[in-house]
């Protein structure tokens, strides 16, 4: 893997935590490889983030406008070795100077998932370090609280503490979740079909608009019309907090059908993908509001609504969910916009928070492509 392939994500640092006493903050190297982000991170437990690489393999996915995972695991085979040294030398640090290895176990694509543990797994033995299985959503899910207070974006720079109400928006995932702490999720609400994520993809495709659909879709729909068409709200007449989204893509696909090509024109284009995401935005929002009235939520009283995951890059689902926390009273939180999609700072914090617990591996461990939350 030659360097200049790698794409390097230098993340703004807060140098302004204090120690407790005289104790070294805690260093731990995450490795992230469960899709198609090959990336390692340095973080330590004062929420620095002292390296931090990503090798995004989108260009190689894009011609066949989705991930491949064969070729996702033999692109993480040639990278990994890569982007762990020039995370250290972006640290300024040596593998002796690490603390803690964490990488993703799960869930994923497993054969990326399997050579990002493996490579963990070794530079623990070798180097007799702790090891952490992470699993890939917590990961999600713990990296609103690795803030930074030189952020600008307000909900980046919120103090998540436990616990808290999640929107998890990730791949294959679309999950309301109740965090009580770390390794104790309660699901409030989940997908019964697609996830948001894959429905934002799969009318991206159906418009020729390319691979990764989300992004564009949010872009194109700053363009258009949100009230042109009418899209269905599933699930949003009923009680409850599951989402439905193959309703959406279904009516989606039926309208195009009805249009002609000669008539799918930039301001179509535009106003189909306002017009789509409102609907998704309705959706979650409407999920959340019922989620807010649940007992299980009441009870728990979280003061903060965070949106984590791929998904939580989307503009408008931020801004509907800042509102809605307004409403109620709450604080919002999101990761920065370059932690939301996969990456090894998630998984170096998540170690990290694992770590304080005391949740190291003991005996050998067997990635999982699925592993749910509520498992941990």
């Amino acid at each position: 893997m030659n360097e200049e392939k790698i794409i390097r994500m230098n993340m703004e640092t807060d140098t302004n935590h204090t120690h407790n006493g005289d104790d070294k903050p805690i260093l731990c190297l995450g490795i992230e490889s469960s899709c198609d982000e090959t990336s390692a991170a340095i973080v330590d437990s004062d929420k620095n983030i002292l390296g931090h690489i990503i090798y995004s393999q989108i260009p190689e996915h894009q011609k066949y406008g989705g991930v491949v995972p064969e070729l996702a695991a033999r692109a993480h085979i040639l990278a990994v070795d890569e982007v762990i040294k020039l995370t250290l030398q972006q640290a300024g640090k040596t593998i002796d100077d690490i603390d803690v290895i964490a990488a993703t176990a799960g869930p994923g694509l497993i054969g990326g998932v399997l050579i990002g543990w493996m490579t963990a797994t070794g530079i623990a033995n070798a180097k007799n370090k702790p090891l952490i299985a992470v699993n890939h959503l917590e990961g999600h899910a713990l990296v609103p609280r690795l803030k930074s207070s030189s952020a600008t974006d307000s909900a980046t720079n919120i103090n998540v503490e436990f616990p808290y109400l999640l929107m998890l928006a990730s791949g294959g995932h679309c999950q309301i979740l109740l965090v009580h702490n770390v390794g104790k999720y309660e699901m409030i609400g989940q997908t019964l079909d697609d996830s948001a994520g894959e429905a934002f993809d799969k009318v991206a495709k159906m418009l020729g608009l390319g691979y990764p659909g989300g992004p564009i879709v949010d872009n194109r729909a700053k363009l258009g019309d949100s009230k042109r068409f009418h899209f269905p709200r599933p699930l949003c007449d009923k009680p409850g907090c599951d989402f439905s989204f193959s309703g959406i893509k279904t009516a989606a696909r039926m309208l195009l059908d009805k249009t002609p090509e000669s008539e799918r024109d930039e301001k179509f284009i535009n106003d189909f993908c306002a017009s789509f995401q409102l609907s998704v935005v309705d959706c979650i929002t409407n999920r959340l509001t019922n989620a807010l009235h649940d007992e299980r939520v009441k009870q728990a009283q979280p003061k903060t609504m965070v949106v984590a995951g791929g998904v939580a890059k989307n503009s408008a689902i931020r801004s509907a969910m800042e509102e809605l926390a307004n409403k109620f009273n709450m604080m919002f939180a999101a990761p920065p916009m370059n932690l939301c999609t996969d990456n090894g700072a998630m998984i170096a914090w998540a170690g990290i928070e694992n770590y304080k617990i005391g949740n190291i591996v003991k005996e050998p461990v067997a990635p999982r492509p699925r592993w749910p939350l509520t498992e941990l």
